[in-house]
């Protein structure tokens, strides 16, 4: 079976038209006749010819396409996020070209590369967790191309970007775990120069002296935030620390590698040692008992970041100021740091 896909020249070549012809009477241009037109889309029709609309997109000058980076599509979050992004650009008549930059710097700079090449009207971004050079978006700003980030942001005042308050639902989490009559809390942090952890951490660092609680260094422990290193940090911090008791994790992932660890080691949960994670991944109403977490409103995240986005594509000539949008959190409690009844 011949995979060649039918092209505006070969309709052309077999009726022995001009492409330029073909064009027309394809898009039922008034200049050419009706029969004409019945002679092309018959042919079109027998050929199975699909139009390239990107390309008849991008000769009017536009490509009604948005670029989207996220780090991975993993888990609930980013998944959640993107559902958000896709309905509000589709409900504005755009289509979303999605790139993952699975954690690495190299590839979210390909990734940016990919989208400019396909003349993406806008782009939403969250950074790896690796980047620390951001020079690659110099160009997407020397192109005067809209450019959002979400979640994981530049933190300058020069860029738009939708976050969660990360602070104020780290800030509630250890308010909570301390309300609990938890005083030796430990921190599985991740890399500071990611602006979600740094928050976090600095959440945590405040709120243990707001309450008259000492830190301790020895309490706290940065890693990548996956699922083993989750796991490797709460066997580092259980030595240095066994009378530990509750751990504030900056993700999900970290905090059910630390359960395992816990169990393992005969720790009752919450009675021996209180858990608190960040993001409301699904598996959290998995676990036994259920992980008291920090949702980050997902959806409305990517319904916000594309309508700011989209303002900004609308924008002509480009006048929009920078914006910041601060999402709230809300802190989920539940069986794995409950130790008290509400009052």
């Amino acid at each position: 079976m011949s995979t060649h896909r039918a092209s505006i020249s070969d309709l052309a070549a077999q009726l022995n038209l001009s492409v330029s012809t073909i064009s027309r009477a394809l898009s039922d241009h008034a200049s050419i006749s009706d029969a004409t037109k019945r002679r092309v889309w018959d042919l079109a029709r027998q050929l199975n010819y699909q139009p390239n609309q990107l390309a008849a997109a991008l000769r009017k000058g536009r490509s009604n396409t948005l670029g989207v980076i996220v780090p991975h599509i993993d888990g609930h979050f980013f998944a959640l996020v993107l559902k958000g992004i896709e309905n509000g650009a589709n409900q504005a008549g755009f289509n979303v070209m999605i790139c993952q930059s699975n954690e690495n710097a190299v590839h979210e700079k390909k990734n940016l590369e990919t989208l400019l090449n396909a003349q993406v009207e806008g782009i939403l971004v969250s950074l790896s967790l690796t980047t620390k050079d951001v020079r690659h978006f110099e160009d997407v700003r020397r192109r005067d191309l809209p450019l959002v980030f979400f979640d994981r942001i530049l933190e300058s005042p020069e860029v738009s970007a939708v976050v969660l308050d990360d602070y104020q639902g780290a800030y509630q989490a250890m308010k909570h775990l301390i309300g609990q009559g938890c005083t030796r809390i430990a921190h599985i942090g991740g890399p500071q120069h990611l602006n979600i952890c740094k928050n976090r951490y600095r959440a945590y660092v405040d709120a243990l002296r707001d309450h008259d609680l000492p830190y301790d260094p020895t309490l706290v422990h940065f890693c990548d935030l996956t699922l083993p290193e989750g796991h490797e940090a709460m066997e580092v911090l259980l030595r240095q620390n066994p009378g530990l008791d509750a751990v504030f994790s900056a993700n999900d992932l970290a905090v059910a590698g630390a359960m395992q660890v816990l169990r393992a080691a005969g720790r009752r949960i919450p009675e021996d040692v209180a858990l608190a994670g960040f993001s409301n991944e699904l598996f959290t109403l998995l676990t036994e008992p259920h992980l008291t977490t920090v949702d980050q409103r997902c959806e409305e995240m990517g319904r916000t970041a594309v309508r700011l986005l989209l303002d900004m594509v609308a924008e002509q000539p480009r006048r929009l100021a920078p914006r910041q949008i601060v999402l709230q959190p809300e802190l989920l409690v539940r069986g794995s740091s409950q130790r008290r009844l509400p009052e």
